[in-house]
């Protein structure tokens, strides 16, 4: 009976050779992922205690934290908005032009960050085309901290849209239907019917938009203006100790950036885990 139970549970497995796939992706996570960021630890290390606090803790260093971190939140949670608007109108909508519009939320994942923060840069410049119209409301975007949120989101909104739009596509709306029909209003149904679905997809594009933001540079730093203890943000900071040769300080702000983004996201997912428990536990 034993030897029929091992062969049934080889045979339900969908793919085989088990130890194998996973020596091998231990292996390549390690090589890629694990290495790399040990390395930034080991390099941090050769600094003394007081000289890392220093570092990292300068006024000009945690200006930086504040914008960097700062924008990529508020950018996330902009982009959850607007981009769970964005998605629920490709889903639930048909009209002209759908399917360009659904390719155009892409176009951030295609295009060259320093083509998209030159093109921002170049539009929200005082003399750009909207630049020109923002100007006389005495409203600056380009080479401010507000142009730094303007890219964050411009990068962030397909993790959002792309996030949710497959959990939509997948909704029942009969039990959008029931409620409505049981005298529940719109507000209702949205708030106790669909945000439960979409709530676990929708905390993972946040994280995803929050993770992109914090690291981006590209798309950044031609709108930013590059201003200390304004619009500098904290990657710009590490390329700069890079290009004075201070490696040691580059990869103590980035042990700082990777370890208050990895508290983020594990609270985020945290969040989102207990949500989905949440969920198995009110349909059981």
């Amino acid at each position: 009976m034993a030897f029929l139970s091992t062969n049934r549970a080889k045979a339900r497995r969908v793919i085989p050779g088990f130890h194998l796939s996973v020596g091998f992706t231990i292996f390549y996570l390690g090589l890629i992922v694990l290495i790399p960021l040990s390395a930034v630890f080991v390099k941090t290390f050769t600094m003394t205690w007081d000289a890392f606090w220093h570092t990292v803790t300068s006024e000009r260093v945690m200006a930086s934290y504040r914008l960097t971190f700062g924008a990529s939140l508020l950018a996330a949670f902009i982009n959850v908005i607007f981009g769970g608007i964005l998605a629920w109108v490709l889903v639930r909508y048909k009209f002209p032009g759908k399917r360009l519009i659904d390719a155009f939320v892409d176009l951030p994942f295609a295009l060259p960050t320093a083509v998209a923060g030159i093109t921002l840069a170049t539009l929200y410049s005082p003399n750009g085309w909207l630049g020109r119209l923002l100007a006389p409301f005495d409203i600056k975007v380009a080479y401010t901290p507000l142009g730094v949120l303007v890219a964050l989101i411009f990068i962030g909104l397909p993790f959002v849209v792309r996030t949710v739009q497959p959990v939509l596509e997948e909704a029942e709306k009969e039990l959008e239907e029931a409620a409505i029909s049981l005298g529940a209003s719109h507000w209702q149904t949205f708030t106790r019917v669909i945000f439960p679905t979409i709530l676990p997809a929708v905390l993972t594009g946040f994280a995803l938009a929050f993770a992109r933001a914090t690291g981006e540079y590209g798309s950044v730093i031609f709108i930013a203006g590059n201003m200390p203890m304004i619009s500098e943000i904290t990657p710009l900071f590490m390329i700069t100790k890079l290009e004075q040769y201070d490696y040691a300080g580059a990869t103590a702000i980035a042990v700082v950036m990777l370890i208050i983004s990895f508290i983020l996201l594990l609270t985020i997912n945290a969040l989102q885990a207990w949500t989905r428990r949440r969920q198995t536990a009110g349909k059981a």
